[in-house]
């Protein structure tokens, strides 16, 4: 799918920094079917090696265990390397709730320390996994980069101060950065365990499971779900733009669609219904609203468009049906 960026790409230098992550996998699984060399940074508080252990026996692949909240290992790692996609972070609304002081360790001083990495090892560009949560309480729809509110959770606030500095370390040393905020990123090896699953795959293993999935309030709270491809996408683009100006800002990375929690367990049961019939009559159960939580979210992909010449390959329903083929035969 993603043959067109070889000649730009291929035996170029990319560190991903959660690249046993959901998105950081995919990612070293893309750029590594490019001819990439790729150098994979992670501690595995929230990576799995599983996600990763196809890549061990390619030449191409180098996996460093390290933590980016330390410095040393930032430096280490950044050597030679072209190229940054830095997605280590600690995701999770409710968990920077819990846990305030660990997600801005990890998100701001992780940050910092790659940023300053990055900057002393002379990389290219570095290209940064931003978050729609930075949107806040804007109530304005569909979001344009340019507009945003006040901050509704520790992460967001996290989220937010990535880009700021982002914009002072090229103003201040020249480093080319992009930002990509993220829209409800779904899709294979989304690990639907643990307290702070994400929400596509937790509803399809309790669908899986033949239980009903909570959905917090009403279920007509909404989002842009995008599909992981779609995220590839806007990655490969970011490196391998040769437009300038399209270098040292930030970019919606969604479908530019939304869908509500009712809509979407539907989507799910009916492509989980292909493989077993009963889950078309799991009712759903309704919880309380979550803290933190946005009430809707839609982005504008027009900048994207212009600027990288983004167009997202995958809608909701078809990233659901490739969702649920992955999970049907993984879990």
């Amino acid at each position: 799918m993603f043959e067109n960026f070889r000649e730009q790409l291929e035996g170029k230098k990319v560190l991903v920094t959660g690249g046993a992550g959901f998105i950081g996998s995919n990612l070293c699984e893309a750029l590594l079917e490019l001819g990439v060399k790729v150098t994979c940074l992670d501690n595995f508080a929230t990576g799995h090696k599983h996600n990763i252990e196809p890549f061990l026996s390619n030449t191409n692949f180098t996996l460093i265990e390290g933590d980016i909240r330390d410095l040393a290992t930032c430096h280490a790692v950044s050597k030679s390397q072209d190229f940054v996609l830095h997605e280590a972070a600690l995701g999770s609304v409710p968990r920077s709730i819990n846990d305030p002081i660990t997600t801005n360790d990890v998100n701001v001083g992780g940050f910092l320390n790659m940023l300053v990495a990055a900057r002393d090892a002379g990389v290219k560009r570095f290209i940064y996994a931003a978050s729609s949560s930075t949107y806040g309480d804007s109530e304005s729809l569909p979001k344009v980069e340019e507009v945003i509110g006040k901050p509704l959770s520790p992460y967001a606030i996290t989220k937010y101060v990535n880009e700021l500095y982002a914009e002072n370390f090229f103003k201040t040393y020249g480093l080319n950065t992009i930002g990509l905020r993220y829209f409800n990123v779904f899709g294979k090896r989304q690990d639907p365990n643990g307290a702070y699953a994400a929400v596509i795959p937790l509803f399809v293993k309790k669908f899986m499971n033949h239980e009903s999935p909570v959905i917090n309030g009403d279920g007509t709270f909404s989002r842009d779900f995008t599909y992981i491809d779609n995220v590839i996408q806007m990655n490969l683009l970011c490196l391998s733009t040769d437009n300038q100006e399209a270098l040292n800002q930030v970019y919606n990375t969604a479908v530019g669609d939304r869908t509500n929690l009712v809509q979407l367990c539907e989507l799910i049961k009916k492509h989980l219904s292909v493989y077993d019939q009963s889950i078309s009559d799991i009712e759903i159960v309704h919880g309380p609203n979550r803290k933190g939580d946005i009430p809707h979210s839609l982005a504008s992909v027009e900048k994207a468009n212009k600027m990288l010449g983004y167009k997202a390959t995958h809608s909701i329903d078809k990233g659901v049906e490739e969702a649920v083929d992955w999970y049907c035969k993984n879990l």
